[in-house]
Parts: C-alpha cells; sequence; structure tokens
C-alpha cells in the first residue's frame, strides 16, 4: 500500500509540470554553441595539408590532391576529391581543430536520416552546400584557441 501511495505521488506531482514537448520538423531546435554537427567544406581554402584525414580516428575522410593547374598561385595542389563516410564518423571534431586555414568547420546541422547507408558517403560537393548554421567559434573572424571576442 505504501508503494503505491508513493507511486500515485510521483504521478500527481508530475502531472501539474509545464510539459516537455517540441513542434519539431516544423520548428527547429536550438542547439548549444559548442554542439558538434555536420561538417561544412570550403575547397577554395584547402591547402591539401592532409592533417584532417590523418588526425581522423576513424579514418572517414579521404581526400585527393592534384597539382594547381594555375602556376601563378602560392598554393601548389589544390582539392580534387574530399570525401567524408558519415557511416562511421563519430563527429569528433579533430578534422576542424587541425584544419590550418579553417577549410572545414562544424555546423549545428544534424540530420542525416536515411533509408540507405549509401547514402551517408558524402562528396565535396555536398559538404560544400552544407553552409546552413555554420559554428560561430571555427569562423576566421574568431580568434584562436576558444577565447572570446570582446564586442
Amino acid at each position: 500500500m505504501k508503494g503505491l501511495i508513493k507511486g500515485l505521488g510521483v504521478t500527481f506531482k508530475n502531472m501539474t509540470r509545464k510539459k516537455v514537448t517540441y513542434a519539431y520538423p516544423d520548428v527547429p531546435i536550438q542547439m548549444p554553441d559548442r554542439f558538434r554537427g555536420i561538417q561544412y567544406l570550403d575547397p577554395e581554402k584547402c591547402i591539401v595539408c592532409n592533417q584532417c584525414a590523418r588526425v581522423c580516428p576513424t579514418e572517414c575522410i579521404t581526400l585527393v590532391g592534384k597539382p594547381n593547374p594555375d602556376p601563378e598561385k602560392k598554393i601548389a595542389r589544390v582539392l580534387d576529391t574530399f570525401d567524408v563516410n558519415f557511416e562511421i564518423c563519430i563527429l569528433c571534431d579533430f578534422c576542424t581543430e587541425v584544419c590550418p586555414t579553417e577549410a572545414i568547420v562544424m555546423t549545428n546541422n544534424f540530420e542525416l536520416a536515411t533509408y540507405s547507408r549509401d547514402d551517408l558517403f558524402k562528396n565535396m560537393q555536398w559538404l560544400y552546400e552544407n553552409n546552413q548554421n555554420i559554428r560561430q567559434e571555427n569562423n576566421s573572424s574568431s580568434p584562436k584557441g576558444g577565447a572570446k571576442k570582446n564586442v
């Protein structure tokens, strides 16, 4: 009998609380500042240093560079292909931390649901078009080292 009364007490206490529901696909969910979502790639900034692929713990990043067709430019190599396998990517943010030119940055996008695993292989074009909700801490206007910019 004591357990029943205790259980009903919990039920009645929670009946008076404010309901916590979201109208999620209609209203987007606001993510925290340091949320690690899907990456965004700017191929123009990439210098093909291969640091992102080397630091990746799951080895889900593959990139190939080719010699720069314009010999007047200072950059010796340009990005030819850049692929990410989101089937095994753990969104650890290591690839964005080591990028010296901030060519790859994290966004607040997280929707990768699909019916086929083959759709989780994303190429350079898809990553470049993923330019919504780019995380502000990774923009080049922010100081390095996680320091906040005084406004």
